[in-house]
């Protein structure tokens, strides 16, 4: 499952990155109201965890403008300020909990899992499918042809990324930012490994193949031929 955090301290952003996606989860990261805004209505997310004071536009503004799209994705939102009326507020721009600093990891983690629970109808598939190839996001699971696949978390991640890109040619610069989180080409040939251990998991035994490599720009997933 996909959570979008938006936060301008790195710091807090990378502990709260690393708890989630030890937690079984996909994140991603925006460091400013307007780029947080950008992600939240281009990608689609289970759950957002949205600072109140951001640089460029403040997290209520975010949830105001989400909601009057007609985005009813789960918010939580994260701030210093704690009073009643500064609860009220929050909640009553959008956002569906409201947890105030300080705060302990365990508690954030149950509130989202708590709003994931309630299934609100903005929130994303609990499952992908492509061709015969299935993702179970709560069990984090994987099966093609009702047969189970046995995923590490980063293949199991990989894979999402490319079935929620089913059919579109995924470069290796998307692969860095949004599967490892690297913002640069670490010049390795991770992704190659990681690829070809998952090609011979999803593939190997099954027709047609689905994992394909467009030379020159990336990968393409597929029940059709590249």
């Amino acid at each position: 499952m996909r959570i979008l955090i938006i936060e301008d301290d790195n710091d807090t952003a990378a502990f709260l990155s690393k708890g989630l996606k030890e937690s079984g989860f996909a994140v991603d990261r925006a460091a400013t109201g307007p780029d947080g805004l950008h992600y939240a209505t281009s990608e689609t997310y289970d759950a957002m965890i949205v600072d109140r004071m951001l640089p460029g536009m403040d997290g209520l503004t975010i949830v105001q403008t989400l909601r009057a799209k007609g985005n009813a994705t789960p918010v939580l939102i994260l701030s210093a300020l704690g009073q009643v009326d500064d609860r009220v507020r929050g909640l009553q721009a959008g956002g569906d909990d409201y947890l105030t600093k300080p705060y302990a990891f365990s508690e954030l983690l149950a509130r989202v899992q708590a709003l994931l629970r309630r299934g609100s109808p903005g929130a994303a598939e609990t499952s992908i499918k492509v061709g015969d190839l299935e993702l179970d996001l709560l069990a984090r699971t994987a099966k093609r042809a009702g047969k189970p696949i046995d995923l590490l978390p980063r293949e199991f991640r990989l894979l999402e990324f490319l079935m929620r890109h089913a059919g579109q040619v995924v470069t290796r610069t998307m692969l860095l930012e949004r599967v490892w989180d690297y913002h640069f080409d670490p010049q390795t040939n991770v992704i190659d490994v990681h690829v070809s251990r998952l090609r011979q998991k999803i593939d190997k035994g099954f027709a047609p193949a689905m994992l394909h490599t467009v030379r020159g720009a990336g990968y393409r997933l597929s029940p059709e031929p590249a």
